[in-house]
C-alpha cells in the first residue's frame, strides 16, 4: 500500500482503444506527480476479451492479486462484441471487479467543459455539473449469470439489500456535503420507481432514513421516467443523484451525452477499501489503432483517482493535482481542441499534447 506520497497503481489497459487512451493518462499522471511531489508505480496486468481468447479467463488470478495489493486500479476498457461467454454475454472484467471488491458506489460525473458541444443549447447549458451515483453490485445486475431461461420465458431477479443501500446512501450524502462545501448546491435526489415496485419503495424508505441523518443536504425523490425527462430539459437543476444499478447504467449514458458523449465522461467504482477508475466508453473496435480515440474520459478518470487517493490517505497534494488536471483539460478545450467525434481533426495524440501543454 501507499507510503507517504508514493502510490502503487494497477493498470488494466484492456481491449480495443483501452491501451490507446491509457497511455496519455499515465503520461499526465507522471507529469503532474513530478510537479506535486507525488510518485507512482504503475504495474500492467492482463484483463479482457483478448485475455479470454488466449487463456479462457477474463482475468488471471495474478491480476486479482495485483488489484488487491495496489492503492488504486486504473482500467482502460474491456470486452469486444465478437468475443462472448458460452451464454452469449460479453467478457466484462470491469463488472466482475465490482462484485469481487464490493464496489457498490458507481460515481459518474457529468460536467460540461468549455468549448465542448452539448445537445442542450442556451447559456444555462454551461451550468451542467452533476454526479450520478449508481449502485453497482446488486439491483437487476445481481442476477448476472443467474437468469433462468426456458422455451417459454426468461426471468431475472432484482435484489436490493439494506446493508448495501445504507452504505450507498451514506456515500451519496457525504459527496453532496463535500460538493456543498465547494460551492455546489449540495442537493441529493433519489431516483427510483417506488410507485410501482415494492423493492424500490424499500429503497426509498432507506433513503429517507439516511436523509434524516443528513438534515443539511436538500433531499429530493424522483421517479426514473420523470427524471429522464427532466435531464434532457433542465440538467443544470441537478446536483447529485443516486439510483439502482440498471437505472444508473441507462441514466449515466444519458448524462454523458449531455456533456459531449462517452469520450468525455469519467467514472469510478468505489467500495469501502478498493476503487476502480475508468472512462465510461467501451472498447470502440471500429476505431482501434486509428489514433482517433478521445482520451479525455480516461484522463479525467485519472484525476478522480487522485482525488480519491487524497481523501483516503490524507494527501492534499493529490487533490491539488486532480484539480490541476481538470483545469488543464478545461483550458485545452477552451483553446479550441476539437476531437474527431465532434467533427474536428484532433485525435488521441493531439488531445494528449494539448492537455499536457496546458498542465
Amino acid at each position: 500500500m501507499s507510503a507517504n506520497n508514493a502510490f502503487h497503481i494497477a493498470v488494466l489497459a484492456g481491449d480495443g482503444i483501452g491501451p490507446e487512451v491509457m497511455a496519455p493518462a499515465l503520461e499526465l499522471l507522471r507529469n503532474v506527480g513530478a510537479k506535486s511531489g507525488l510518485s507512482f508505480r504503475f504495474t500492467d496486468a492482463a484483463a479482457g476479451a483478448n485475455n479470454y481468447l488466449a487463456t479462457g479467463k477474463s482475468m488471471p488470478d495474478s491480476t486479482i492479486r495485483l488489484c488487491e495489493e495496489a492503492d488504486a486500479i486504473l482500467l482502460g476498457a474491456c470486452g469486444l462484441p465478437s468475443v462472448r461467454y458460452p451464454d452469449n454475454t460479453e467478457i466484462a472484467p470491469q463488472i466482475e471487479l465490482r462484485f469481487h471488491f464490493d464496489l457498490y458506489a458507481g460515481v459518474r460525473p457529468a460536467r460540461l467543459i468549455p468549448g465542448v458541444p452539448s445537445p442542450i443549447v442556451g447559456a444555462d447549458a454551461r451550468g451542467i455539473d452533476l454526479v450520478l451515483i449508481r449502485e453497482s453490485t446488486e439491483g437487476l445486475f445481481a442476477s448476472m449469470g443467474k437468469g433462468v431461461v426456458t422455451q417459454e420465458d426468461a426471468r431475472e431477479t432484482m435484489v436490493i439489500t439494506r446493508k448495501t443501500s445504507e452504505r450507498l446512501f451514506e456515500f451519496s450524502f457525504r459527496l453532496a456535503e463535500r460538493r456543498k462545501a465547494r460551492g455546489k448546491p449540495g442537493a441529493l435526489a433519489c431516483v427510483d420507481k417506488a410507485n410501482v415496485f415494492r423493492a424500490f419503495a424499500f429503497f426509498r424508505g432507506l433513503f429517507d432514513e439516511a436523509a434524516a441523518r443528513h438534515p443539511d443536504v436538500k433531499a429530493d425523490r424522483l421517479y426514473v421516467d420523470a427524471c429522464a425527462a427532466m435531464l434532457v430539459k433542465r440538467p443544470w437543476d441537478f446536483d447529485v443523484m443516486v439510483t439502482e444499478n440498471m437505472f444508473g447504467d441507462i441514466l449515466s449514458d444519458l448524462t454523458a451525452s449531455l456533456i459531449g458523449g462517452l469520450g468525455m465522461a469519467p467514472s469510478a467504482d468505489i467500495g469501502d477499501r478498493y476503487a476502480v477508475f475508468q472512462p465510461c466508453h467501451g472498447t470502440a473496435p471500429d476505431i482501434m489503432g486509428q489514433g482517433k480515440a478521445n482520451p479525455t474520459g480516461m484522463i479525467l478518470s485519472a484525476a478522480m483517482m487522485l482525488d480519491w487517493l487524497a481523501d483516503k490517505h490524507g494527501v492534499e497534494s493529490a487533490a491539488e493535482a486532480a484539480e490541476d488536471i481538470e483545469r488543464a483539460v478545461d483550458r485545452a478545450y477552451a483553446d479550441g481542441l476539437k476531437p474527431t467525434e465532434f467533427g474536428g481533426r484532433n485525435g488521441t495524440a493531439d488531445i494528449a499534447r494539448a492537455v499536457l501543454a496546458a498542465l
